[in-house]
């Protein structure tokens, strides 16, 4: 097998691409290694600085304070369901939505994209909605944490605009062939829809997984509810109280401090993403170029 040997400008571009990427890893790994390596630390001994990408006093005492909080449990039991039925019914509402919006017969279509624009950068403000929610008996319960986040005006639009790109002789065909749009949408549509949805997808699971601020207002009293990042921000919260300055820190006898356990935190909530990313990224890299290519 022949190699293609490069020269002159061929060469010197590759040589900068290299270096370039290299030095690109380096700077998009370096805060992961270095929060996993501070996690690792006994809280005392970070305190002092100067941890990079290996623990200097290795220490568990982190992670055995996330791991035996009181209701961690229980908020992991409903950031994971929260997680799963949220991301699959937005996903579902979304799709069913952007399908009709797509079709060109469609009356209304011009006028509520507009508005579902204008919903981007408007919002009734936290009291409002506060009181919205009340009054739609969605406080105080898991459904607060799937019914809002159903309809998403930007989820919506990438979803039309990548169904807008298929081929329409796809669906005069069916049409042809007696098919309804409800068998289109399932038969057709939707196989074809496979990256954008799995873009949508990843975007509304890392959204819902890591969201705190809703159980803290609409469930505060409800520790059966309460979710995962919202105990490990009450966690870090009481260590920053009891913990107080750095120099306090110094002279106490505990060994976790805020910045060993936000470094604990982050790689326990980081984890499940993570670990999910690999089965998603050939969707995911397709989703992103919709558009990139017209015929």
């Amino acid at each position: 097998m022949k190699t293609k040997k490069l020269h002159g400008g061929d060469l010197v571009f590759a040589i900068v691409l290299v270096i370039f990427m290299t030095v690109f890893v380096v700077v998009t790994l370096y805060p992961v290694i270095n929060t996993v390596a501070k996690g690792f630390n006994d809280g005392i001994d970070a305190v002092r600085g100067g941890i990079y990408l290996w623990p200097r006093k290795f220490s568990l005492k982190n992670y055995q304070t996330v791991f035996g909080m009181q209701n961690l449990l229980t908020g992991a039991k409903i950031t994971v369901l929260r997680t799963v039925i949220g991301t699959l019914a937005s996903l579902f509402i979304n799709a069913l939505l952007a399908f009709v919006v797509s079709r060109e017969r469609f009356l209304f279509k011009r006028g509520l994209s507009l508005f579902w624009v204008i919903t981007m950068y408007v919002n009734g403000g936290l009291i409002p909605t506060f009181v919205l929610y009340k009054s739609l008996h969605l406080t105080n319960s898991f459904y607060v944490y799937v019914v809002p986040g159903l309809i998403s005006a930007w989820n919506m639009l990438v979803m039309r605009t990548y169904m807008e790109g298929l081929p329409a002789s796809l669906e005069e065909s069916a049409q042809l062939d007696g098919a309804g749009y409800m068998t289109i949408f399932f038969k057709i549509t939707a196989p074809l829809c496979k990256p954008v949805f799995a873009t949508i997808a990843l975007f509304v699971a890392v959204w819902q997984w890591n969201s705190w601020f809703d159980a803290m207002i609409y469930n505060r009293l409800k520790t059966e509810y309460t979710t995962l990042q919202y105990e490990l921000m009450k966690l870090l919260a009481s260590v920053m109280q009891q913990s107080g300055s750095a120099e306090s820190a110094k002279n106490s006898t505990n060994t976790i401090t805020p910045v060993t356990i936000r470094s604990a935190a982050t790689v326990v909530t980081m984890l499940p993403i993570v670990m999910l990313y690999p089965f998603l990224q050939r969707y995911f890299i397709t989703g992103l170029t919709i558009g990139g290519v017209k015929e």
